[in-house]
């Protein structure tokens, strides 16, 4: 039998213990050592994903072409300079923002709030990210009360202020589900299910309640002038 060679082990500073093993790696705290990882099952792009991706679109493809062949495209006449429409709505995907405008001055909705929801996606990123995820009633339950009361009646007083009650609703309403999963004693059920939630769940469910709603407003509840209607009568 042949003695195994022994292992050098030297010292460095490394943030993967998978990529070193037998080193002593001091870690600074700008890294993040990988101690529970798994090897995930590897798919070759070439041809599998892009195989699935291509069946993927000519699928959709063939779908469009149906839908197409028993319903005409809901597209109006061609645009008359002379006669605009009444109300001129924005592509559904703007209504949203158009709905904004009817409430804020147009530097506030049109400049100010497009602005920082855009300033949020390229700042966020940086932020320290929570991989575990941790719900947001697990830890010091009473500090982040306060602290969302304080958010949610600051925000509560400027949409009042404006009078912009499709926002207002839906906050107090995410607000309220919130403080369903807020007590120690929801240890089951769906009270427990909502205190295991983080706060970027809590965040982007108001974003796509608010955004849904504002749209289906813009949408079908907006007439001449844009006064609400019923759709019906739009």
């Amino acid at each position: 039998m042949t003695e195994t060679e022994p292992k050098e082990f030297v010292a460095s500073i490394d943030s993967d213990s998978r990529r070193t093993p037998v080193r002593v790696a001091f870690v600074t705290r700008r890294t993040s050592p990988q101690v529970r990882t798994h090897d995930d099952p590897y798919v070759m792009t070439f041809p599998e994903v892009l195989f699935r991706a291509a069946t993927a679109v000519e699928a959709l493809l063939l779908a469009l072409a149906l839908l197409s062949l028993f319903w005409d495209a809901p597209l109006e006449g061609l645009a008359d300079p002379m006669q605009t429409p009444n109300p001129a709505k924005a592509p559904w995907y703007f209504l949203g923002l158009q709905e904004l405008l009817h409430y804020f001055p147009p530097i506030v909705g049109g400049v100010l709030i497009p602005t920082l929801v855009v300033l949020a996606l390229i700042v966020i990123p940086y932020f320290g990210i929570n991989i575990e995820t941790e719900g947001f009633w697990l830890k010091e339950p009473k500090k982040r009360m306060r602290a969302l009361a304080i958010v949610v009646a600051a925000l509560s007083v400027f949409l009042i202020v404006f009078e912009v009650w499709s926002v207002l609703v839906p906050t107090i309403l995410i607000a309220g589900i919130m403080l369903l999963g807020a007590s120690p004693a929801a240890n089951s059920g769906f009270r427990k299910w909502l205190r295991m939630k983080p706060l970027s769940f809590w965040i982007m469910s108001w974003f796509l309640t608010v955004a849904i709603i504002l749209t289906v407003i813009g949408t079908f509840f907006r007439g001449a002038g844009w006064a609400l209607v019923w759709p019906w009568e739009a």
